[in-house]
């Protein structure tokens, strides 16, 4: 077997790593990382805790900044947005994250959504609207909620939060949504419904996530990397990774021998 296998995909590229380290003072929390993410699908992050993934996603829209040094390139619409030059408020616009746990303002649904597009600039009441029918439409959750827009968002079950933390991302029209361990609080019917959400979100958006759920993974995603001690080792189409790994490491684990 292979010691690595980091396939590039055939599809055109959304966002790509080039060589990016991360430490976290004189830590190496993740070793030179070469990844391409294909547009409109999703990707899955494997591998066992502590193993980088997070480390890895929360570096793609300069989550780490005050915590971590990354070095290496990320190049998203041909630019790097790892120089330090880069407006990082401006570039989460672009590439929207939603958190393991829940977590809405304590603010009625309606402004959950808002809040952003009006700190930037968008003030038209019926474009809010729009945009707000819009989102929670796309995040599978206005039927649920169209008559209770001035309702809290804390009253909301788990799985709406989290569907609601969608519909407040995709507002600003991101073209990347990344997703860390986004269904780990939520049962089984709500990690259901989040999976046929995200299915077909990938229309329009492309979505990279984090997971400890290889049922998940092989489940929902097109491509799988497999991360294991701040490296990765293999990235590939999910069925191949699930059901044909080309590296010891990734099959161990995708067999439960570890993790």
């Amino acid at each position: 077997m292979k010691e690595t296998n980091i396939v590039i995909p055939s599809q055109e590229i959304a966002l790509k790593t080039i060589d990016m380290t991360v430490n976290y003072g004189k830590v190496e929390a993740l070793h030179k990382t070469n990844l391409s993410f294909p547009k409109n699908q999703i990707s899955a992050l494997i591998g066992a805790s502590g193993s980088g993934k997070s480390t890895f996603l929360r570096s793609l829209n300069r989550m780490n900044d005050k915590v971590a040094t990354v070095n290496g390139q990320i190049i998203f619409d041909g630019i790097n947005i790892n120089n330090p030059k880069i407006n990082v408020y401006e570039l989460r616009k672009h590439i929207g994250m939603v958190f393991q746990m829940p977590n809405p303002f304590a603010k009625s649904i309606y402004d959950n959504i808002t809040y952003a597009l009006r700190y930037h600039g968008v003030k038209d009441k019926q474009k809010l609207d729009e945009i707000v029918e819009t989102s929670l439409k796309k995040a599978a959750l206005w039927d649920q909620v169209k008559d209770d827009l001035a309702k809290s968002a804390l009253d909301l079950s788990g799985g709406q939060q989290q569907r609601l933390c969608i519909a407040r991302a995709i507002a600003l029209k991101p073209e990347i949504l990344l997703l860390d361990e986004p269904t780990s609080a939520l049962d089984p019917i709500s990690t259901a419904k989040f999976e046929e959400t995200i299915m077909e979100l990938k229309e329009n958006y492309t979505i990279i996530m984090v997971t400890h759920n290889m049922q998940q993974a092989a489940r929902s995603s097109d491509y799988t990397a497999f991360f294991h001690l701040g490296k990765v080792y293999e990235f590939d189409q999910s069925s191949n990774i699930f059901q044909n790994p080309q590296v010891e490491l990734t099959q161990n684990y995708v067999e439960g021998r570890f993790g």
